[in-house]
């Protein structure tokens, strides 16, 4: 959760909000792209109990999200609550399944989906060349 934080909180117009719980939410310009999630019934483990360490990521479109939930080496998921929704759900617990470039594209890219065009291009332009890694 550290990397996540620290990755999230380095993308422009970044905020980090949290619930008394303190559970983050990241958002751009007021706009959510990654959250912890509170429990809920659609994400129960086998016992049937609620899951705490859902992550919630946006990305770019449903096809987007179908290539993350077929690739069988990743741990994404999804549940009937978001149904035709551009997001995928990873459990914490599986971050460490996660290395820190996949981490990094896949915070980047929940980013993408809600910074303005022109700060996107901007910051887009200005890893350019570095492979998208993190400065």
């Amino acid at each position: 959760m550290k990397d996540l934080d620290k990755l999230a909180m380095s993308m422009p117009l970044t905020t980090r909000t949290a619930t008394a719980d303190g559970r983050p939410s990241y958002l751009c310009g007021g706009k959510l792209f990654c959250c912890q999630r509170n429990r809920r019934r659609d994400a129960v483990d086998d016992a049937g109990e609620m899951l705490d360490d859902v992550l919630m990521f946006r990305v770019a479109d449903l096809e987007t999200k179908e290539a993350l939930l077929a690739d069988t080496s990743a741990s994404f998921f999804t549940t009937a609550h978001f149904n035709g929704y551009a997001a995928v759900l990873l459990r914490i617990a599986h971050l460490g399944d996660v290395d820190r470039d996949e981490l990094f594209e896949l915070v980047a890219d929940a980013w993408l989906t809600r910074a303005p065009k022109r700060v996107a291009a901007t910051w887009l332009a200005s890893i350019e060349g570095r492979g998208r890694e993190q400065s």
